[in-house]
């Protein structure tokens, strides 16, 4: 909790150090599976042609990250930061187990489920973590470093997956996740990290640690059962199940029911005068206030949302096959889910709270960030690929670099500049700043990203075009967040912050499919006016070079009518930013929070 003198208190920033690690590795995860999915669809037998088939990777993780948010901030708020990142990054490592482990494409569904939910947690956790160290005043600039992080790692991300993915397979990919998880929770956990002297703290509880060590590590074996020592005639033993044919009876995985129940007895029954590994005990008062109805209702209607658009074919309708069903499925449930938290005593999302005008603007200017984002996300590497880089994706993916590299650039600077332009002035100047250059890049012309920029060739237009874009969302993050944090009680810091996160989601999905669609009925108009091929080359009509180019014209004209849709999107932002936002951190809230 922040100091009234306006001073973090000791150990934040080392504390924040290791939360926003948590948020790095779980950010690269989300990207990393652009690189990974050919390869986790040859392993559970998919056709690469039948691309549509691993649609569920993609919204199994989608629908974890989107509809656990809710609940794991709220969780956060009642039983505190520490324990909440530690359970996140917990669920992150067991999901990538799976995934890694997986050999059917329902197990990699569920193992991708689950680094979703602890993944996406990450971030609101910490980004409340900040609301409760830092003072209003004082919270730019590491709000600024959290968004900074969550954004870089779409850069790392993908290298660090083809990196892996080189050396080995991409199971490796998942493998690594779990030691790098378990460092940064036993980061979290330390107590010089959450400001105790290690002197005058309780001792360490060095069973816990053992017996969480053995654990793991059996846990890992007994799932993922290495060939090597699997069919080997001495460790073999140990995999083969004693009763039945079921891996859930061998030696191993028995050693691990085992000493995971251990584990779960010592922490219950811990000496006060031992630091508990697992503070099970308080965990009780924690989950009893929880709104556990409110909680799965949140979670469907997200799930219903999710689902409705991640699954949709634009070529043929905005949403899903099963939208049908499910929107509407969602408005009742929206409608249940309000009544639910008006009338409870506890409600999982204080809505009484987030009836400041300011709260809405951020949520609200978040959802049309999202819907802009995702246009740059996706349809820069398809201009790349229709015009200058068609036999590469890399070379496409680099091209979309020049964006996201500018995005924590920017938040850096949104952090330290918000104290000065207001919250008003940074987000609204940084979405007018993306929506002027969406404007210039839907005038891009077929080698706009390789025409060189005043004689130099290694510099083009476009690539100052693509980071001022970026810079533009960068700018944006710091004020969004920082504004629904400054007008709620400490106590719902969690809740507010994960409903940031989960609108620029919503946003993200919605925005791509609605723009994607109005996209795509543009080059359908277009290309429906184009000669038959025959005319335009009578000798070889089926490889006619002029019908080729008309239709890549086609293309590039699709895309310029999707980046004045981002435009659009981004103008809106700037517009309810301005108008709905704070002008500046100054005020306070009172209220008690758990750190």
């Amino acid at each position: 909790m922040a100091g009234a003198a306006g001073q973090a208190p000791r150990g934040a920033r080392l504390r924040l150090g290791f939360a926003a690690a948590g948020v790095l590795l779980g950010a690269a995860d989300t990207y990393v599976v652009v690189i990974a999915l050919p390869a986790i669809m040859t392993s559970v037998g998919i056709d690469l042609a039948h691309l549509q088939q691993a649609t569920p990777i993609i919204s199994g993780f989608l629908v974890g990250y989107v509809a656990a948010l809710p609940l794991l901030g709220r969780l956060s708020d009642l039983y505190g930061r520490a324990p909440v990142l530690t359970a996140c990054l917990l669920l992150f490592a067991a999901g990538s187990l799976l995934t890694a482990s997986a050999n059917t494409l329902g197990e990699v569904v569920a193992g991708r489920a689950l680094q979703g939910a602890g993944g996406g947690g990450l971030v609101p956790v910490t980004l409340a973590l900040v609301a409760d160290l830092w003072p209003a005043r004082r919270r730019g600039v590491p709000l600024g470093m959290v968004g900074a992080v969550q954004e870089f790692g779409s850069v790392v991300g993908p290298l660090y997956g083809a990196a892996l993915s080189a050396a080995s397979t991409w199971r490796a990919i998942f493998y690594v996740n779990m030691p790098l998880a378990a460092m940064v929770a036993a980061g979290v956990r330390a107590p010089w990290s959450r400001g105790q002297r290690v002197s005058t703290a309780r001792r360490p509880d060095r069973a816990g640690w053992t017996l969480a060590a053995v654990c793991a590590a059996t846990t890992v074996l007994a799932v993922a059962a290495p060939p090597a020592l699997k069919d080997n005639i001495t460790t073999g033993a140990a995999f083969t199940p004693l009763l039945t044919d079921t891996g859930i009876t061998s030696p191993i995985a028995l050693l691990a029911l085992l000493s995971a129940l251990a584990l779960l007895v010592r922490e219950l029954t811990v000496p006060a005068t031992v630091r508990p590994l697992l503070p099970i005990r308080d965990l009780k008062r924690g989950l009893q206030r929880l709104d556990w109805i409110g909680g799965a209702l949140v979670a469907l209607v997200l799930g219903c949302v999710v689902v409705s658009f991640a699954s949709a074919d634009p070529q043929r309708a905005v949403v899903g096959d099963s939208a049908p069903v499910l929107l509407p499925a969602a408005t009742v449930l929206t409608a249940l889910f309000v009544l639910r938290e008006l009338r409870t005593a506890d409600p999982l999302v204080d809505l009484r709270a987030l009836r400041n005008r300011a709260a809405v603007g951020s949520l609200v200017t978040n959802l049309a960030v999202g819907a802009a984002l995702m246009a740059a996300l996706v349809d820069v590497p398809v201009f790349a690929r229709a015009t200058v880089d068609p036999d590469s994706q890399v070379a496409a993916a680099l091209v979309l670099a020049r964006l996201l590299v500018a995005v924590p650039l920017g938040a850096v600077l949104g952090g330290l500049l918000v104290g000065r332009a207001g919250y008003r002035g940074v987000a609204g100047g940084g979405m007018v700043l993306a929506a002027l250059m969406f404007v210039l890049m839907a005038g891009w012309s077929a080698t706009a990203l390789s025409d060189p920029l005043a004689g130099i060739s290694w510099l083009h237009a476009t690539d100052l075009e693509l980071a001022g874009c970026g810079l533009g969302f960068g700018l944006a993050i710091v004020p969004i967040t920082a504004a629904i944090l400054g007008v709620v009680p400490q106590r719902l810091h969690g809740m507010a912050a994960s409903l940031t996160v989960a609108a620029r989601m919503v946003g993200m999905l919605a925005g791509l499919s609605l723009l994607t669609a109005i996209g795509l009925r543009r080059f359908y108009s277009v290309q429906a006016m184009l000669p038959d091929p025959a005319r335009l080359c009578p000798t070889t009509p089926l490889n006619c070079v002029a019908y080729n180019n008309l239709v890549t014209g086609a293309a590039i004209d699709e895309l310029h009518v999707v980046f004045l849709g981002a435009a659009a999107c981004a103008a809106i932002a700037a517009l309810t930013a301005v108008s709905l936002l704070r002008r500046s951190g100054s005020a306070v809230v009172l209220g008690m929070g758990i750190a």
